[in-house]
């Protein structure tokens, strides 16, 4: 079954709705598939803007489904979702782990009076490192008390501190995003392109965690392509190879 609806509207807006409510919208290793799908299809398509958000107020996302572990690399902006279109993250209840570095590599933020933001990892004793990011897009400080202790930021402080653009009332949400996609897809889609990418590739840093995945991709791109076949079987065969690109 679909993890994931996405609703193409008239006005040049895609909603790109986590569709588990049932497990707070936990990312699945099917949803990390069918999201990077789509962000795919949107950045080739004719719409304008994307508004992710979880279905439902209780969750944005949970994070990870730790019962079934996604390659969260491929929900990440810049690693595996490649988009030159502004997305923004509306978001109510719960938003942890993974669900946050996908907050904070958005464009722009909608929350609700309910949203929680959470990044529980060193308690739990892991890490992927892509978290890391945090502390180029608030203060300092305050990246650190999220990411060291554990602690639990709200909407309110959330907003304070420059996680998000505007708090709404519960609900109203996804709609105040797509106000705000709606006002976006009116704009050149040239300079909002340009302004994108002068703000990721010239002024916020990658984390290293973002920089190592981004290599190990370029690396299994090579590793699992035609052309490293045919060069190794050119080689055996004693001729010359007929590389194609792919």
């Amino acid at each position: 079954m679909p993890t994931i609806s996405i609703e193409n509207r008239p006005d040049g807006v895609t909603v790109i709705v986590m569709d588990r409510p049932e497990k707070r919208n936990a990312i699945s290793s099917g949803m990390a598939v069918e999201l990077q799908q789509a962000f795919a299809d949107f950045e080739q398509g004719g719409q304008k803007v994307a508004v992710l958000t979880g279905r439902g107020n209780e969750a944005f996302t949970g994070g990870a489904d730790v019962r079934d572990l996604p390659e969260f690399w491929r929900v990440v902006e810049g690693v595996g979702i490649h988009t030159t279109k502004p997305v923004i993250a509306a978001m109510a209840g719960w938003c942890v782990g993974g669900g946050m570095v996908m907050a904070m590599m958005a464009d722009l933020a909608v929350a609700a009076e309910n949203t929680r933001f959470s990044y529980p990892e060193a308690r739990l004793g892991f890490t992927g490192g892509m978290i890391a990011g945090l502390a180029a897009r608030i203060p300092h400080k305050v990246a650190m008390e999220v990411m060291l202790l554990g602690r639990t930021l709200d909407a309110r402080r959330a907003y304070e501190v420059g996680m998000v653009n505007e708090v709404v009332p519960v609900g109203r949400q996804v709609e105040r995003a797509i106000e705000l996609a709606a006002e976006l897809a009116e704009s050149a889609p040239l300079v909002l392109a340009s302004l994108k990418q002068y703000v990721n590739g010239g002024v916020l840093p990658a984390s290293p965690a973002e920089r190592m995945m981004r290599t190990t991709l370029m690396v299994r791109k090579v590793e699992d392509s035609a052309d490293k076949a045919e060069g190794l079987n050119a080689f055996l065969e004693k001729r010359k190879p007929r590389y194609t690109g792919r």
